[in-house]
């Protein structure tokens, strides 16, 4: 049912352009060119911020701040193994990954350590690489509230996280 919903709905959109006299085709060049120059427009901050996420993994500054901040995470019920993960999945998704999957395949997927990164990498948002993406395009220098909210949310998902595996 689902794979007869996608061609449905494009020929539906050029059923409607059709009856509407809308030239479809350089309807569509318009949005792809506007497409195009949102991606320059992005790849300086995308390029800065994917070279500093693995600029900190190479050279260890993840893994120092992970261990110092292990002991304050653990009063939070995150266990001392998905503290880098908490730290690096705000920041990108790609390493966030990387990371729940080292945990999971050295610890196991039934392990407490194991449930915990697999709910985290799901309940959480990489909202400071999302944010600088946003900010970055449209040219806004002032995020206001933007960035405390969205580690609050993080912290609240990584807390949540811990705790309803614990409960289930």
């Amino acid at each position: 049912m689902i794979s007869v919903l996608v061609p449905f709905l494009l020929f539906s959109i050029c059923g409607y352009a059709l009856y509407s006299g809308i030239d479809v085709f350089p309807v569509f060049l318009q949005g792809a060119k506007k497409g195009l120059d949102a991606a320059i427009q992005i790849l300086p901050t995308l390029v800065g911020l994917l070279t500093a996420v693995y600029m900190m993994r190479a050279s260890g500054v993840i893994d120092f701040v992970g261990e110092i901040l292990s002991p304050m995470m653990s009063i939070l019920g995150i266990p001392k193994e998905c503290t880098v993960l908490a730290l690096l999945k705000p920041i990108s998704g790609g390493g966030g990954l990387a990371v729940g999957s080292e945990i999971i395949k050295a610890y196991g997927p039934d392990s407490y350590c194991g449930r915990v990164a697999a709910v985290m990498l799901g309940a959480s948002e990489t909202s400071l690489y999302t944010i600088s993406i946003y900010c970055g395009y449209l040219g806004i220098k002032n995020t206001r509230y933007a960035v405390p909210v969205a580690i609050a949310g993080d912290i609240v998902a990584f807390v949540t996280s811990a705790f309803f595996v614990k409960i289930f």
